[in-house]
Formats: structure tokens, C-alpha cells, sequence
């Protein structure tokens, strides 16, 4: 049903020749990207089937986030660098929080009491912690750092930036080791594998249609903030990850109305992880390429959320099983994450 939205392709497209107004741009080419975000994510899964698992874990770990990568590259080309990195904020505090809790509350409320495995629950809760460190700490230590040392916050960004996809590659391998991926994930692809032509196919079109209204997007969404007295920090960590992630958020959600509830946690943690490990410190090199460099510093308040998220997750994640009231905690959180950053003004 979502790719009814792709009718706002032509006019995003259309809009941004002629000249409408920012906010019409915005928005059309926002729910332009929806559908094709679940167009890339369907020829990821399909192409994953006719690789062996570590190929396969790789493919899903780079692509699988492509839509809001291929955003907030044109973000930071734009020198929306505060807008960039709202943006990994938001996708992390959007897997953990909206769509965890999502999952948990409705699944819950249908099959009562879920179990997962509690093991790999637990190794993906410790990855969040470590996730947040490494975030932190270039925050944390860059003010200090930059009194004596400005490019020394550079460096501690690149060196963080490159151990953190270090271990987020080593985390990979660490998975399918020891067969940690759910066997119903191979289900759901196996149920529906095409051919490899067609995957590839839909994987460089629809990456080349997001591409191309992201670009859109991202040129009148300053305009547009201004219009509708939006921050970049509400747009970034509310309104972006939602974007790219609502199909990857559904089928997290479908999967724990199925009682699937251990893929339902494989995709709303490793998504994070995907984001805080892989993608935000590829995003540090990618940014020195298109000559605005970005660094791992956050804000305090950004920092704040993540810390929260990572650890109400965690601790709904360690035991191995999950209720609809823990579901319903998730959500609270992020209402309240969301509305201080809705009233939050930049700078």
C-alpha cells in the first residue's frame, strides 16, 4: 500500500523545477522516499538469499539502512552538519524506543508473554552501551581537547570513528559464527527470493530515485524549517529517521504480531547498531570527501536521550522476555524524548 505515495515523486520533482514553495518540496519528496526506502529493502533481503551468510550479513548491515545514509550524505554535502547528525540521533533513539516499543506493546497485547533468545539479546544490549561510549566520549572530551588541540577533536573523530566499524564488523562475524541470526529471518527471505537480475535491478533504481529526492529534500528543508519554525534538531531526530525507516519499522512490528519476536529484536537493535557503529562513522570519512568535514561531537541533549534509550532497551532486552507494559515504558519514552526536542530551540 505505501507505493501509492511514490505519486509524489514527479511532484517533488516538478515542484523543485518550477520553484514551489520549500515546504510542498519537502514534504512530497519525504513521502516520495518512503515507499522506495521498502523498495531497497525488499531487494536487499531478495539479493541476500543467494549469498552465503556472511555475504549476506554484510549486504543487509550496508544497505540496509541505504535510504537515510543516502539523506544524510546529502545533509552533510549541504553543510546541514547539525541536521546530519539529529539524524543518526534519531535513528537510534527511533529503533530503540518507537519501534521496540512498538513491538513489544502489540505483541504483547496478542501473544502475552514473548521470548526471545536471551543470549544474543544480551550481546546486542552490551553493543548498545558500547555504542553509546564511543559516541560519547569525542563529545565528551572535545572541548577540552580543542582548547589546546582544535584538529585534535578531528583526529579523535576519525580514530574513534574507525574502531567503532572495526568492531561493528567484528560483531558481524561474531553472529553468524555462532548461527545467532534467527532462523525465521531466512524464512521470510527464502518465502520471498526473486532473481538475482531483478534485486539488482530494483536495488540501483530505487537507490537512484532515493538519491535524487534526497537531494531534493535536503535543499529545501532549510527553507522549510524556517516556514513552519521547525528546528534541526525536531526535523533530524523526529521527521528523517521516519522517512527511511517506516518500512524496515513495520516488518519489526509484523514480525512480533507473528510472535517472531526474536526478529523483531534482531531488527530493532541491529538496526541501531548498524546506525551507531557502521553508519555514523562512515559518515566521518564520507563528510572529508565532500569538504565538509563532520565530526563524533553530539550535543549534550542528544547525548542525554541516547544514554536513556540505550538503557531502558537494555534492560527490556536482558531478560529474554518482553510484555506489553514494557512496550507501552519504550513508547512514553520517546513522547516525552520528542517533545523536548519539539520545543528545544538550535543553538
Amino acid at each position: 500500500y505505501f507505493n501509492i505515495l511514490l505519486i509524489f515523486a514527479p511532484v517533488a520533482i516538478l515542484g523543485e523545477f518550477l520553484g514551489w514553495s520549500p515546504t510542498i518540496v519537502f514534504w512530497s519528496a519525504a513521502l516520495a522516499v518512503i515507499p522506495l526506502a521498502g523498495i531497497l529493502g525488499e531487494a536487499t533481503e531478495e539479493l541476500a538469499v543467494h549469498t552465503g551468510p556472511q555475504l549476506s550479513g554484510f549486504l543487509n548491515g550496508t544497505l540496509g539502512n541505504a535510504a537515510e545514509l543516502i539523506i544524510t550524505i546529502f545533509a552533510v554535502k549541504e553543510g546541514l552538519l547539525d541536521l546530519a547528525k539529529a539524524s543518526i540521533t534519531g535513528s537510534i533513539l527511533g529503533n530503540l524506543l518507537l519501534v521496540l516499543g512498538l513491538s513489544v506493546l502489540l505483541g504483547g497485547l496478542r501473544h502475552g508473554v514473548q521470548r526471545f533468545d536471551r543470549t544474543q539479546a544480551s550481546v546486542n544490549a552490551t553493543m548498545l552501551i558500547l555504542a553509546l561510549i564511543a559516541l560519547g566520549i569525542p563529545s565528551l572530551f572535545s572541548h577540552s581537547i580543542d582548547e589546546v588541540n582544535h584538529a585534535g577533536v578531528e583526529f579523535l573523530s576519525l580514530g574513534a570513528a574507525a574502531v567503532m566499524i572495526l568492531i561493528y564488523g567484528l560483531s558481524v562475524v561474531f553472529a553468524f559464527q555462532w548461527g545467532a541470526e534467527p532462523k525465521v529471518v531466512h524464512e521470510v527471505r527464502a518465502a520471498t527470493a526473486q532473481s538475482v537480475g531483478k534485486a539488482v535491478a530494483l536495488l540501483v533504481i530505487a537507490a537512484g530515485l532515493v538519491a535524487w529526492l534526497s537531494e531534493i529534500l535536503v535543499g529545501a528543508a532549510e527553507p522549510m524549517m524556517h516556514a513552519m519554525n521547525l528546528s534541526e534538531f525536531f526535523v533530524g531526530i523526529i521527521i528523517v529517521p521516519l522517512i527511511g525507516n517506516v518500512a524496515e519499522h513495520l516488518v519489526a512490528v509484523t514480525a512480533a504480531l507473528k510472535n517472531h519476536m526474536e526478529l523483531s529484536m534482531s531488527i530493532s537493535l541491529g538496526s541501531s547498531l548498524q546506525i551507531a557503529l557502521f553508519v555514523a562513522p562512515a559518515l566521518v570519512f564520507i563528510s572529508l570527501l565532500l569538504g565538509n568535514p563532520m565530526t563524533l561531537v553530539f550535543d549534550q541533549f542528544e547525548l542525554i536521550a541516547l544514554g536513556g534509550a540505550a538503557l531502558i532497551a537494555a534492560l527490556v532486552a536482558q531478560d529474554g522476555e518482553s510484555n506489553w507494559l514494557e512496550g507501552a515504558q519504550l513508547l512514553v519514552v520517546y513522547v516525552i524524548i520528542g517533545l523536548a526536542f519539539f520545543y528545544l530551540p538550535m543553538g
